[in-house]
């Protein structure tokens, strides 16, 4: 392999599970090497240089027939793990690595192995930590001693005893042999085949040792158990770990394992996935304290009205069948000493209505992930709780009115349909806030103001509505430690507007003035009201109201008279002229006008005795306009103060009912200063500007060209019949 002979600096090389067949050069030419993992090849033999260096050496599951340890071996004074495969074991095959105290050595023995066996082959390594890995579908028939002086771990894979009459006989005389080593402590056996009875008295055998801690997984039990007593005394056994067990009988009394299994004097047990339907209660004060009996079959009814568990701190119950969390809270009324409590990925519900909930009153930590649990669990729950675990389950809220959770430090939420960041005013104590994956979209600006103990938040992964009040917390996030908020910013991203979709919440930006309500007030408002202040007073200061009211008056009116066909308006005329004047010119029309027109039998219109009562003065004023022939305004400096004259002056020049007709005479009866007129009488100034009018003379010699002149303008010959005159006082 001239590619890594190359690579003069390598120090880690792994190319296990291939077809490799031979190797040469690589302990010669990489000195620097040390971890190499050879393993799952079909080596047969290797090419041996002295490699100081090497820490991991892995040479097992290959194809060699004697042990793989060359005498440069015995220098390798750094190995911390050494792996072999042999198909026999010779004593003189290790004395190479005698000298070497090797923290773990893997031993996997071949197919053919036990031809030609030496029992004592292992009895002079040094290592603390020993695998042996028998032929897979072997009958036990070995003699191996494994007691090994130096181990503390031993691991024993491999382990089928099926067919001999005699049960394990072979595998038990293995065992017993272990108690020539006082050092071992810890024994694990790994994919065993065995009969019930077989496994009972393994049981019983390990209980005589000084081993401490006993594992056994990838169990498959076959036959019946026959009954028998288990003797419990003389052990220094402290932990027993049964994992993953199948049995061949469909129907198997189970009584009896329950039984042993049950008044075991150790403090920790473990029995999980093996297909566990229940567990009887202990028949006097047990010392367990640690119960595990996860992913099995088992339900509400176990350990019910069971008092003999008061010494037990932890219990796990994770993966069974539980499905009313009421039996759950009476199961450990009666476990004083409970402080851990496990019983996550079942089917619990829990009603109100089924009443209180007395735990454990020593229970701190509680585990219901997984279940069907809703916002009700928060009034069934330990009254001295810290770490609470209640993630992917159906809780929408923490209720207001939940009481007895100042003492819960950690809190756990994730995966449920909460929508709003719940505040710390009913977790005084909270330090540690797990909820993401739900569906929070504004989480409150105002939570890490409340949750001031809070030193770990978990919020990321849910549907943020990127907007002003997630504006506020991105700013609160960035004022606390940057390892307060886990996950931040990866996880935490805009769903929703759409266009903001996928942007890191830090990325995120929005404009002050358009969050800050009072700002946006002051900015828009504020100017919009001196607009229309001002829109007001110009409105005023120009008489648009006047001009406003004209117009309604004038539509009104103008309705009704379109009503009235033209020639049947014209034969209805009644007057020659209507007079518009102001109250202060009233003596000079009175004495001089009118006496000088109507002597010439002209007919005259006057608001005091030709108005209707009952209407309204504009539509008086309209009726007469129409009536007469002519409009006559007596123009004076009085004229521009009177807003009636204004009025009349406003609808004769409009010409309402006589379009096309030139039906205004103006009579200047005194002069009228242009900066006297207002400007709302621009139709004043346009007309003195635009039209001849007639102005009285000082001089009497000239009246009489005066009312000539104003009588030809005038003169007409009615066509319809007077209407009789009903004079109205104004």
């Amino acid at each position: 392999m001239p590619d890594i002979l190359s690579l003069s600096k390598l120090k880690i090389l792994i190319i296990s599970h291939n077809r490799i067949q031979y190797l040469d050069g690589v302990f010669k030419f990489n000195h620097r090497l040390e971890y190499l993992d050879l393993s799952h090849n079909n080596l047969e033999k290797i090419s041996c240089h002295p490699t100081l260096n090497l820490k991991h050496l892995d040479l097992s599951f290959n194809a060699f027939d004697a042990l793989p340890i060359c005498q440069e071996f015995g220098n390798m004074s750094q190995l911390e793990f050494l792996g072999l495969s042999a198909t026999q074991l010779q004593k003189s095959s290790v004395q190479s690595i005698t000298r070497l105290h090797i923290s773990k050595v893997l031993l996997v023995l071949g197919d053919t192995y036990g031809e030609r066996e030496d029992a004592e082959s292992l009895q002079d390594l040094k290592t603390q930590s020993l695998h042996v890995v028998f032929p897979t579908g072997k009958e036990f028939h070995f003699n191996l001693d494994v007691s090994v002086s130096t181990t503390v771990s031993l691991e024993l894979s491999n382990i089928k005893c099926v067919l001999d009459d005699n049960g394990c006989s072979y595998f038990e005389n293995v065992l017993s042999k272990l108690q020539k080593n006082s050092r071992l402590s810890n024994l694990t056996l790994n994919n065993i085949e065995i009969t019930w009875n077989s496994f009972i008295t393994i049981l019983q055998l390990v209980w005589r040792t000084n081993i401490e801690y006993f594992s056994i997984s990838n169990v498959k039990l076959q036959g019946y158990l026959d009954s028998r007593d288990f003797d419990y005394s003389d052990t220094s056994l402290k932990a027993l770990s049964i994992h993953k067990v199948v049995h061949d009988v469909f129907s198997l009394p189970q009584g009896h394992v329950y039984k042993i299994l049950s008044n075991m004097n150790i403090q920790h047990l473990t029995v999980s996935a093996a297909h566990m339907v229940h567990m009887v209660c202990p028949s006097q004060i047990s010392p367990f304290l640690y119960l595990n009996f996860s992913s099995n079959l088992l339900t509400d009814t176990v350990f019910k009205n069971c008092t003999n568990l008061a010494n037990l701190k932890t219990l796990i119950l994770q993966k069974n069948q539980l499905k009313e969390l009421i039996n759950i809270v009476h199961m450990t009324q009666e476990m004083k000493s409970l402080q851990q409590l496990d019983v996550s990925q079942n089917s619990l519900a829990y009603d109100e209505s089924e009443g209180n909930c007395p735990w454990a009153r020593n229970l701190l930590s509680l585990n219901m992930s997984s279940n069907i649990l809703t916002d009700s669990v928060f009034s069934c729950l330990p009254p001295q709780i810290k770490v609470l675990d209640l993630h992917n389950n159906r809780i929408r809220s923490i209720p207001k009115d939940v009481t007895g959770l100042e003492t819960l430090q950690e809190l756990n939420l994730a995966s449920n349909s909460l929508a709003h960041l719940p505040g710390c005013g009913i977790l005084s104590s909270l330090s540690i806030l797990i909820i993401d994956y739900n569906s929070i979209s504004s989480p409150s600006a105002d939570f890490f103001q409340s949750c001031q103990k809070i030193r770990s938040l978990k919020a990321g992964n849910n549907p943020f509505q990127c907007s002003c009040e997630l504006r506020e917390f991105i700013q609160s996030v960035g004022q606390v430690s940057s390892d307060v908020v886990e996950g931040w910013p990866e996880s935490y991203k805009c769903e929703y507007p759409e266009s903001y979709k996928g942007t890191p919440l830090k990325d995120f930006h929005v404009s002050e003035l358009s969050c800050n309500k009072a700002l946006l007030i002051v900015t828009i408002v504020v100017p919009g009201l001196v607009l229309a202040v001002a829109v007001n007073a110009l409105c005023i200061y120009l008489e648009l109201p006047w001009y406003l009211r004209m117009v309604c008056k004038g539509a009104q009116t103008r309705g009704r008279a379109r009503n009235v066909p033209l020639e049947e308006r014209q034969r209805t005329l009644q007057f020659h002229a209507f007079i518009s004047y102001p109250w202060h010119d009233s003596a000079w029309v009175k004495n001089e006008l009118f006496p000088n027109l109507e002597k010439e039998d002209i007919r005259i219109c006057l608001h005091e005795r030709n108005f209707v009562a009952g209407k309204s003065i504009v539509e008086n004023i309209i009726n007469c306009i129409e009536k007469s022939y002519k409009s006559i305004f007596v123009l004076s400096p009085n004229f521009v103060q009177s807003e009636w004259c204004h009025y009349e002056l406003y609808f004769a020049h409009h010409n309402l009912f006589h379009e096309g007709s030139d039906n205004l005479i103006l009579i200047l009866l005194e002069p009228i200063p242009q900066y006297s007129i207002p400007s709302s009488y621009h139709k004043l100034r346009a007309l003195m500007a635009q039209r001849t009018y007639l102005e009285w003379p000082k001089e009497k010699s000239k009246h009489g060209l005066f009312w000539a002149n104003l009588r030809a303008s005038i003169n007409i010959k009615l066509m319809g019949k007077a209407a009789e005159v009903r004079y109205t006082e104004i």
